[in-house]
């Protein structure tokens, strides 16, 4: 007779790639839509005659929508389910791409921008539970955090398509903002074949088709889990109750850290080159797909320092050096550096950068229990992408009255409260089930108990 085994002991399969494939799916997306703007804004301005202002609401519009999508799509996550959820997301994202195309006006664009931010917001906790949910324990740090490289994969592509489109001429910015839609069409196509999260299904009562669902994708002698998942009715407030709230500050406040001067570089990032003395027309855009994907490969490490590691050094020391990068180039700004010496630091910077950004999969769902496990995702989602939307719309203005070393200066200076506040406040949850690191904030009495299950089971 087989040995039961629990799906978090089970190893990496084709199943768990084809997860993260759906589920990397909205990193793209996001990295992509996000990323495209920044060069439409580029040919936009030649034919919209746009204030400072509104350059800045149709950069940060996405990031707005984001606030509301990410907390109104988390609740509906563990509510209703996480694959249903899914597709609706994919069918809104995908009329509001194609929608872009049409426009007439900027005020109309920034309209559309937010609706849009509202679906990319809502993925997150979608996708993020769903990997956690299937994912090995020994392996659920390197699966979550890799979802992140997908977000500089779109951001590198949409800086591709839209330096490969400017030959298009006047109207090229309509073709790349409007072509989101190839890649929400294809992966709304590919998620259609994909399961519900058994965790979410026992989690409301539903452990015959939860069973089933196990059982067709890992076997006959394979449970959920040692610890029994139990029925919880999802109340938002509890996400701020028993132990909980310590978790939603930290994870919302270090994500906001994170991504309030990543959004604001990123965003502006050919302007920034072009400060620097590199542009010629077509270089700032170059450099800003070549960084990105220095980006992605310098990721591949921490992948593995994650799980050898841990947790806590993979945020901390990141946080720590993407600061001393910011700086150093606030030191070095105006000083007619070369190219290669600005790209480098940029390329430390964003290395470092994207590790730490892999921990706003892995902590948020690995710190919360199933039933609010998409709430509280998508309320840090909504929180951090409302800060960084405050960072974006302000961060053309900073850059214009203040120049670019003071901007630069104040992105490094965020990144180092970042470093001080992972230093306090971020927890061990290496190696652990998900029943483990959700207990961590309930106290060391449940967390033995939990522990005592699993070797008992």
């Amino acid at each position: 007779m087989s040995k039961v085994r629990t799906m978090e002991e089970m190893p990496l399969s084709g199943f768990h790639y084809k997860m993260f494939t759906y589920s990397s799916g909205s990193a793209f997306l996001d990295g992509y839509i996000i990323g495209i703007i920044a060069v439409a804004l580029y040919v936009m301005q030649k034919q919209f005659d746009m204030s400072v202002t509104m350059v800045g609401l149709l950069g940060t519009a996405t990031l707005a929508g984001m606030f509301f999508g990410g907390i109104i799509g988390g609740y509906l996550t563990d509510l209703i389910g996480r694959k249903k959820m899914f597709l609706i997301d994919m069918l809104v994202m995908l009329v509001v791409s194609i929608l872009q195309f049409f426009i007439n006006d900027p005020i109309q664009l920034v309209i559309l921008r937010f609706i849009l931010g509202i679906a990319v917001g809502a993925d997150y906790p979608i996708a993020g539970a769903l990997m956690a949910e299937f994912s090995p324990k020994k392996n659920r740090g390197a699966l979550l955090g890799g979802i992140n490289s997908l977000w500089y994969i779109g951001y590198a592509s949409s800086f591709l398509v839209g330096y490969f489109m400017l030959s298009i001429g006047d109207t090229s910015w309509r073709w790349m903002l409007s072509s989101s839609a190839i890649p929400v069409l294809l992966l709304l196509i590919a998620r259609l074949n994909m399961p519900e999260s058994p965790r979410w299904l026992a989690n409301n009562g539903r452990e015959k088709e939860a069973n089933a669902i196990i059982q067709k994708i890992f076997g006959d002698h394979v449970v959920m889990s040692a610890e029994p998942e139990t029925k919880v009715k999802t109340t938002f407030l509890d996400i701020f109750r028993n132990g909980n709230g310590k978790w939603t500050i930290f994870v919302s406040v270090f994500w906001s850290l994170q991504v309030i001067p990543t959004f604001g570089i990123g965003t502006y990032t050919p302007e920034i080159l072009a400060q620097f003395g590199f542009a010629n027309g077509t270089k700032e855009f170059l450099g800003s797909a070549i960084m990105n994907m220095f980006y992605l490969v310098g990721l591949v490490p921490f992948l593995y320092l994650v799980e050898k590691w841990g947790r806590r050094p993979t945020l901390i020391w990141p946080f720590f050096i993407s600061s001393i990068s910011l700086f150093i180039l606030g030191a070095f700004s105006g000083s007619n550096m070369s190219f290669i010496f600005i790209l480098v630091l940029f390329i430390i910077y964003g290395i470092f950068n994207n590790a730490m950004g892999m921990h706003e999969w892995i902590y948020p769902n690995e710190l919360f229990p199933t039933h609010i496990r998409g709430t509280a995702v998508g309320f840090s989602t909504g929180v951090s992408r409302a800060a960084s939307s405050v960072g974006t719309f302000l961060f053309p203005v900073i850059l214009t009255n203040y120049g670019l070393s003071v901007t630069l200066y104040i992105c490094g200076a965020l990144f180092f409260i970042g470093f001080l506040l992972s230093l306090f406040m971020a927890p061990e949850t290496k190696n652990m089930s998900l029943i483990e690191s959700s207990s961590i904030n309930k106290g060391a009495a449940l967390r033995t108990e939990s522990i005592a299950a699993r070797k008992n089971g």
